[in-house]
């Protein structure tokens, strides 16, 4: 049964961000100074990581993120990064490039609450958890052909060597039952996902929800209801096997101490 690493960023902050204007696909805003130093932090934070694929949506913001956090990777400088429009925001429609505040009133006009409102022209949750179920079904997919045709995906590094190196880097190493039954394999893949807010949490949603992923005991219900702030880190360890659903055990969520004590943070 294949096993492996999924580490999900939100791309870096944009201007748009911090005017609470709404970007979703159509405004596609770079990273502000300020995104750049988050994704730079990330990078850092994450530098000793050994990823084994990166994936990317195709709005500037999230590819200037991943290129940030790549640049300072020891092992994945020169990694080919995957473009995939499965992994954009969610579509705002006629709102996009308006304030917040003005989709949260034509919400409140149709008697709907944020974020459940779908203004004209946009996605609904259901499309935005539909494109969301289909990439991670397809990265599923991915390591089980892979893990099938070759011992390692990752040439030189033993499977044990993904898990150690993530388990130095997130301080929950040790609540991390990655060899439950004492004979379980190492991981088969480590892999690097950069999206949006909107998006990430249809996509948790569907991990938490459909799949039944299990959670630290330590995650509040603050954690689960936010949006991911920028640069905010997410890590799964997922067991999948052709014809079964996947087993999903969450590290942690949100995580975003790589930007403490930074002038990034504002």
């Amino acid at each position: 049964m294949p096993r492996f690493a999924l580490t999900v960023i939100r791309h870096g902050e944009t201007r748009f961000n911090k005017e609470k204007i709404i970007q979703g696909q159509g405004v596609d805003e770079p990273l502000s100074e300020t995104g750049f130093k988050q994704a730079a932090a990330a990078g850092r934070f994450l530098n000793n990581v050994k990823f084994t694929h990166a994936f990317s949506s195709d709005l500037t913001r999230t590819k200037q993120t991943i290129c940030g956090i790549l640049e300072k990777s020891k092992f994945c400088k020169d990694m080919a990064v995957k473009y995939d429009p499965r992994l954009r925001e969610r579509k705002y429609g006629v709102v996009e490039g308006k304030p917040l505040s003005e989709m949260r009133a034509m919400a409140r006009a149709a008697g709907e609450e944020c974020p459940m409102f779908t203004p004209p022209g946009g996605e609904t949750l259901e499309q935005v958890k539909a494109r969301a179920k289909g990439f991670f079904n397809c990265i599923c997919q991915l390591i089980v052909g892979e893990t099938g045709q070759r011992e390692s995906v990752f040439p030189g590094a033993p499977g044990n060597c993904l898990e150690s190196c993530l388990a130095e880097v997130f301080p929950v190493g040790n609540r991390l039952h990655l060899h439950p039954d004492g004979g379980t394999p190492g991981l088969a893949a480590s892999i690097l996902v950069v999206s949006h807010g909107a998006y990430m949490r249809s996509l948790f949603g569907y991990l938490l929800s459909d799949l039944k992923c299990s959670l630290p005991a330590t995650l509040g219900k603050l954690e689960l209801a936010s949006v991911t702030p920028n640069t905010g880190i997410s890590v799964f360890i997922v067991d999948c096997e052709e014809g079964l659903e996947p087993a999903i055990q969450c590290v942690c969520m949100n995580f975003q101490e790589h930007l403490n004590g930074a002038s990034e943070k504002h």
